[in-house]
């Protein structure tokens, strides 16, 4: 009991119970790892914004790109509000720096197969110059986004083995 907090002591839990209210990390804020969670929210909003602002829907190819953005952005925003509000050491016996590992891994794999079929679906012929410089932006954003979920990984991958000391780890890893 000499490690719980008054408030967790007062409300008979311990550090992970639901007694205590979550509070804003900026630590986590400040990390690379909340950095590149930030910039992944940004470019991926960007990048489906960008196609569905053009006929995406007459191009199969599209229909994948905005899947894929759409459903990482969601994910993303959910994995960085957990972090921000330290709401992981409320869960402490799920292996976060694996999850997250694992979550920026898959992201990258599907961001790769996001951004060649964006790529390779543009059209310089386009009749509608506007599609074009959209899709082409569109292209150039998810290729941004692969680069900054595959430095994730590498970033996640050190939290998970231990090397390496920053605040995504420490919060991660010190739930007693």
């Amino acid at each position: 009991m000499a490690g719980l907090t008054g408030t967790a002591r007062a409300h008979g839990g311990s550090p992970g119970s639901s007694a205590t209210p979550p509070a804003l990390d900026g630590a986590f804020l400040r990390s690379p790892l909340g950095g590149l969670m930030g910039a992944q929210a940004v470019l991926g909003l960007l990048v489906w914004a960008l196609i569905a602002d053009t006929t995406y829907h007459l191009h199969a190819a599209y229909g994948w790109v905005m899947f894929v953005s759409i459903f990482l952005w969601v994910l993303t925003v959910l994995l960085f509000v957990t972090y921000l509000l330290q709401l992981q050491l409320k869960f402490y016996v799920v292996p976060w720096p694996l999850v997250l590992m694992i979550f920026n891994a898959a992201a990258t794999v599907l961001y790769l197969t996001a951004f060649v079929t964006c790529a390779a679906a543009v059209q310089p012929t386009s009749w509608r110059q506007w599609d074009y410089n959209r899709r082409a932006a569109a292209a150039f954003f998810a290729c941004l986004v692969m680069i900054t979920y595959g430095v994730s990984t590498f970033f996640s991958f050190c939290a998970w083995k231990g090397l390496g000391n920053n605040a995504a780890t420490s919060q991660v890893t010190d739930h007693a």
